[in-house]
Order: structure tokens, then C-alpha cells, then sequence
């Protein structure tokens, strides 16, 4: 019997081996390919678009950053302006609101509405203490009664700049 096994076992290889070789081999027809390379092409489109819109979005905030500091340094040379309720301007003098409404329209192109109540009630996002960011409007209370009555412009490290009665 093992003899019979030793002359099965060449055989049997070869048949397998047969069968192997008369399997097609798989081609990619033209056809497949130009969807490939198309696809591949559309992925890199893709990217491109990616890239570009993140380039957009990295000149905008750089350009908003400019803004912010042309808006702050112009604040700065405002501080001290006289006080004047309802003022809205260099030569008459500024209330809190004029002074902001001042340096957000000349500085940023913003017109923001006029009183400290309408900014208030502005369509802004709303930001925690904690996550203020220079330009940034804040709101207070001078009286301590709870009503906000008076704004200013962030400037970082817990500071802000705004126009004083005092």
C-alpha cells in the first residue's frame, strides 16, 4: 500500500498543478482602470478643496486678528476722551456705547446699535468669563443694582478699556 501512495502523490500534484495553470489570471480591463484613476483623481480634488478652504479660513482669522489690534490700539489713543452721555464721537466726547460703536465701525467695519441696552439684546454669541478673547464686549453693572448699565472692550488678562464718567 505505501508503495501505491508513493506513485498517487507525484500524480495528484500534478493535477493540481495543471488545474493552477489553466486558472485565467485576473486583468483589470481599461475600463476599471479609468474608474480607479478617476476616483483617485476625485480624492485628490477633494483634497485640494480641503486644503484651499483651510488656507481661506487660516487668511480670514489673521485678517480678523489685525482688525482686533487696529481696534484695540485706536481704543488705547481713545482712553481718556471726555465722557459725555449720549456721545459718539472724538470731538464731542463718548458714553460707553459710543466709544465701543466708535471703534468697532472705524476700526472693523461693524455698526453695531447704539445704546448699551440694544448691544445687549445684540444676535451674539455669548461667551463665558473664562473664554473672553481681545475685542471681545463685556457688560457690567456700575451701580450694583444687578442691571447692566455699562460696556466695555476686552483687552486681555481680566482688563478692558471702555469710556468713564470717573
Amino acid at each position: 500500500m505505501p508503495n501505491r501512495l508513493a506513485t498517487l502523490v507525484p500524480l495528484a500534484l500534478a493535477a493540481l498543478l495543471v488545474g493552477c495553470a489553466s486558472t485565467p489570471a485576473q486583468r483589470i480591463s481599461m475600463a476599471q482602470e479609468r474608474t480607479s484613476l478617476s476616483e483617485t483623481h476625485v480624492r485628490l480634488a477633494d483634497l485640494e478643496s480641503e486644503l484651499e478652504a483651510a488656507r481661506q479660513a487660516a487668511l480670514e482669522q489673521s485678517r480678523q486678528e489685525r482688525q482686533v489690534e487696529r481696534l484695540l490700539e485706536r481704543g488705547f489713543q481713545l482712553v481718556g476722551t471726555r465722557y459725555r452721555y449720549g456721545g459718539t464721537t472724538v470731538k464731542s466726547g463718548f458714553d460707553c456705547s459710543g466709544f465701543i460703536g466708535y471703534l468697532f465701525r472705524n476700526e472693523a467695519g461693524v455698526d453695531l446699535p447704539r445704546s448699551t441696552r440694544q448691544l445687549i439684546r445684540y444676535d451674539a454669541p455669548k461667551v463665558a468669563r473664562d473664554a473672553l478673547e481681545p475685542g471681545d464686549i463685556v457688560f457690567f453693572s456700575t451701580r450694583h443694582k444687578g442691571r447692566v448699565d455699562h460696556a466695555g472692550i476686552y483687552i486681555g488678562d481680566n482688563r478692558f478699556i471702555h469710556s468713564a464718567s470717573r
